[in-house]
């Protein structure tokens, strides 16, 4: 029975491990697209720190993302992304300088 408790706690773990190695992948593969879709660069990414509420107070186990973005490769931001489960719940980009563009 003790070996049967033992692997069952292993398989637990590895399964949290397993969803929050993909959650990682999801969060960075948002970040990038959000950052291509402005033309923002993005700097730097980690994982922050696990939440039971969100930014509205709602109930939920949240993983906070942060990121550094660039918008014209000198001023650094710093950015967030919420996720619940494997989907983005909230991405917050603080406000920036728009680079002046010599296209229009």
């Amino acid at each position: 029975m003790d070996n049967l408790f033992g692997i069952l706690i292993i398989a637990i773990i590895g399964f949290l491990f397993w969803q929050q190695r993909r959650q990682t992948e999801l969060a960075q593969y948002y970040i990038e697209q959000r950052c291509k879709n402005m033309g923002l660069q993005m700097l730097s990414f980690a994982r922050g720190e696990h939440k039971l509420k969100d930014h509205h107070g709602e109930w939920g186990w949240r993983t906070v993302f942060v990121f550094e973005f660039s918008a014209d490769g000198v001023d650094v931001y710093q950015g967030y992304i919420e996720m619940k489960r494997l989907r983005a719940s909230y991405f917050y980009l603080p406000p920036h300088r728009i680079p002046e563009s010599s296209d229009y």
